[in-house]
């Protein structure tokens, strides 16, 4: 069976806002390609440059890049971020939209990140717009 995963509106570049299935959370990590892009592929160790929006299962939104008007980048495949997005983006092209449904113990475990809003539980679900690589 295919999980149910929450709909995406918006394409590359725009801020996504997410409408959530009336189901649980699946189990594992789902990745979802929702635009495919043409660039090329992210190797572990890339520096990877993405705009992203995060939000809990339960529908609270913990940080997004949109709004800010600026991409982030970090080290990708190298433990440096949590393991949903070392895992999910690895492989992905340049000019992707990936969704990422990231369980508890492919996120930040059992401790979550309270002052986000993260509990321990919490399934996080990530629309990350592909950018490029430095």
């Amino acid at each position: 069976m295919i999980p149910k995963l929450p709909t995406v509106s918006g394409t590359f570049g725009d801020k996504p806002a997410l409408t959530f299935p009336g189901s649980d959370a699946p189990q594992g990590l789902q990745v979802q390609v929702l635009e495919q892009g043409t660039g090329e592929a992210v190797n572990p160790g890339d520096t990877i440059v993405v705009n992203y929006l995060g939000q809990t299962w339960d529908g609270h939104v913990f940080d997004n890049s949109y709004d800010r008007g600026s991409t982030i980048s970090f080290p990708i495949g190298m433990g440096v971020v949590i393991g949903g997005w070392d895992d999910g983006l690895v492989g992905q092209q340049i000019g992707s939209r990936i969704l990422l449904s990231v369980p508890p113990e492919h996120g930040y475990g059992p401790r979550g990140v309270p002052q986000a809003g993260i509990g321990g539980e919490d399934t996080l679900v990530f629309v990350v717009d592909v950018v490029g690589v430095e």
